[in-house]
Formats: structure tokens, sequence, C-alpha cells
């Protein structure tokens, strides 16, 4: 699949940020914990979910949207029948383990698979779980994974991470509602690791420490509700993909439905990079900002750093800033090939390693031929193709479909030349 873009026109007008893909993923899974039927809204309808709901269907869950309401009615899993094909086609699967295990007592799982940004071992799982007790065994010729507590009933109620892993403390969460209580220290502190204690909230567990790296789960279950209903954060990946474009694209973007208080290192580096924007209550206003832009470095870290899925659209802004702007994904080694694209489009950038990059600009862009490598690799191409002179196509444009709806529809609303091809 393609998108083809004509660049160089000024877009105006205002666009609304979707829920958000790493905060929807984790509560559909931890739907699992529940026989009571769950409504979501602000559901993105997009590639991980829409393929994480039919994993779910595969071991029987009724699933329905009722106009933009989801309906997840899990009362009849069966984990026999669980796809594994599909497991292996998206790394949002890996979110599976936590409430498979929590709810069947074991768990069978092939590798989950993903965009390709790095090596994404399964580690922080794996060791989390034999530290408090989880048996673990893989079988390398059909890559299923067999968990089972070696005592039942009797796990450790205290983990220490190795890392900051998001989806590790998420699995963690889930799983300790099947515990008295569990600890997990060096927890991660996301804002969608905090929509899943909210949502674990709602089902009646009690969640301390949600922001902070230490992390305490209760298992014993307080409800009442017939039915759990809950809302998915606003996407903080998408408003400040959205905030990139209309620093570049726009003469004037308003963003709706933006999660401000998530989203404060982004917008300081907006800042900093000399983007003229203004907040009013959850409505972030940019103002086109090519003739102030100045470079500046970009280092991710975990939250509440500057995150590893944004580094990608500000390298685009590096591209029109004065200077060399040094940029170091601390996370993934494969998240600047990307600028390999860029450079097909007349970007000066120099690769120094797998984890560090020098963006020198402004640099104009032109047209070309490029490749949308993973997800927020896409979503950057197609802001560098919206400001670059002529027409570019992009390959592989599916990918971004796995995090961001109807993209191309959004964008023309604005005045943007994109169009789909299959």
């Amino acid at each position: 699949m393609q998108f083809v873009v004509n660049g160089g026109r000024k877009l105006s007008g205002e666009i609304e940020v979707f829920g958000s893909k790493n905060a929807a993923t984790p509560t559909i899974a931890a739907t699992i914990l529940t026989t009571q039927p769950c409504f979501l809204s602000n559901v993105p309808k997009i590639g991980d979910v829409l393929t994480l709901l039919t994993i779910l269907e595969s071991m029987g869950s009724r699933i329905n949207w009722e106009g933009e309401i989801l309906k997840i009615d899990n009362s009849n899993l069966d984990p026999a029948t669980l796809n594994m094909d599909l497991v292996r086609s998206i790394r949002s699967s890996v979110l599976l383990i936590g409430p498979m295990l929590a709810r069947f007592g074991k768990f069978s799982f092939a590798t989950p698979g993903g965009c390709h940004i790095g090596v994404r071992p399964l580690d922080a799982h794996l060791e989390a779980l034999k530290e408090i007790g989880v048996s673990v065994e893989y079988d390398a010729v059909s890559d299923i994974y067999e968990l089972k507590p070696l005592s039942p009933g009797k796990l450790r109620n205290k983990v220490v991470l190795t890392e900051f892993s998001v989806t590790a403390t998420e699995n963690l969460m889930m799983l300790g509602t099947a515990m008295p209580s569990l600890e997990i220290e060096l927890a991660a502190a996301e804002p969608h690791v905090q929509d899943l204690g909210g949502f674990l909230e709602k089902l009646g567990f009690a969640v301390g420490g949600l922001g902070t790296h230490n992390i305490r789960i209760s298992g014993n279950r307080n409800t009442s509700a017939a039915e759990i209903s809950h809302s998915v954060m606003p996407d903080p990946i998408e408003a400040g993909t959205f905030m990139v474009l209309g620093a570049l694209a726009t003469e004037s973007l308003s963003i709706r439905n933006v999660p401000v208080a998530f989203m404060v290192s982004s917008i300081k580096k907006l800042q900093q990079f000399g983007v003229d924007l203004r907040i009013t209550d959850d409505t972030v206003t940019i103002k086109n900002s090519l003739k102030n832009l100045k470079a500046t470095k970009i280092q991710t870290l975990p939250y509440p750093g500057f995150p590893t899925d944004l580094q990608a659209p500000y390298g685009v802004l590096a591209t029109q800033s004065e200077g060399s702007s040094l940029i170091f994904d601390t996370l993934y080694e494969g998240r600047l090939r990307y600028i390999h694209e860029l450079q097909k489009m007349g970007a000066q950038a120099e690769i120094l390693d797998d984890h560090r990059a020098i963006i020198h600009g402004p640099t104009p862009l032109h047209g070309a031929e490029i490749k949308s490598l993973d997800l927020r690799a896409g979503a950057t191409l197609v802001i560098a193709a919206l400001i670059a002179e002529g027409r570019s196509t992009l390959n592989d444009a599916e990918q971004i479909d796995r995090g961001y709806a109807r993209l191309e529809e959004r964008l023309r609303l604005l005045g943007a030349g994109i169009e789909r091809i299959k």
C-alpha cells in the first residue's frame, strides 16, 4: 500500500487527537480479567487494536461496536483456540501474558511481532515472571512459550524489574490482580500505565503508586458493578505528531483533545526548537514556525522524559531548524533508520551509531520514493512529504494504520494533497 503526497501546500484548520493505541491495547487485554461485559469508549480503530480484538475473538470473546463504543464480553474464553499466527503479527500481543496467567493459571503463546525498531526481547517480562515464581519453558522448534506458576497460589509478592519496561509493568499489574498483593519496583510510569491502572480500579482492584516507579496491586476485588465502562485516554504521541505538522506545514493548526498534562517534556522540547504554540485547556494551537526554528538536542528517556515514539517526528523538525541537532535515542537501536529515507529527500544528516545521529538544517526537502519502515517512521515521513517540494511516494503505508486512524482523510480536511493507493 502507498501514500502519494503532493507536497508544498500550506495547510490550516483543526484536528482532533484520537484515543491512545498504547493505552487501548493493555486495557483491551485487561478485559480478560473479568467475565463482566466491558464498554470502552475513545478506542482508536487502528491496525494493532483490531488485530488484538481478532485474537480475543479467536478464543471466543464476543466483540461488538455499538456506534463508537466497543463492547467486549470475555465470559467464554478458551485459551486452547488462541490464534498463534495473529499473536506473532503484533507486539501488543505480549500484553496477553499477565491477564491470561491471572485468569487461567497457565498460558501458552508464540513470540509477539510488531515494528522492526531494534531488539525488543521478552527478557524483562520473563525474568520478572521467574522472580515471582512462574515457570518459563520455551520450545525453539515450535516457537511456543509455556508459562505456569511453580507453586499455584504461592507467588512471591514483590518483583524488581530489570528496566523501566512499560509492557512488563502492565503485565505484572494484570497478573497481580490474581494474587493477594504484588509490589512492582522500577515500574514504568508512562501515561498509558496510569490509564491501565484506572481501568483495573474500575474492575474493583486497589492500585497504588500510579505515576511513580513503585506500583502496588491488591488482588482483593471489590465491585458490585454489573458492567464496566472506561474511556481510553487521548494519544500523546498522535498529539505530538500533529504539533510538529502544525509547526512545519500549516499556517495555523488547532489540535483538540490533547492530554497536555502528560506532555510536559514534548511541549518543552517544541519550545526549545522555537515553535510558536498556545495552550488553552485541552487545545493546542500551533502557528507556522519555520522562520524561528533553531537546533537543539533530542534525548529519549522513560516518562516523564522525552518519549522515543516522538523522536522521529521531531527529527523532521530538526531538518528545518537552524544549526545541528543531536538525536540520542537511548532505547532502540533501530529507531534512526528513518533518517536514510529523509536523506533521499535531501536532508543533511549523519548517523553516528545505532543510537545517535546529527541532523543539520535548515535544508529544503524534495519529493522522493521512500519507505515506511515502522509505525512512527511512517507518520514522520508523511510530514516530510507534506513540506517537501514535489511528489513523494511512501511505500508500506499500512504500517501507519497500526497507530493512526484514517490519517490521510484527516490530513485532506486540512488541505493536504495525499492519496492512498492499494
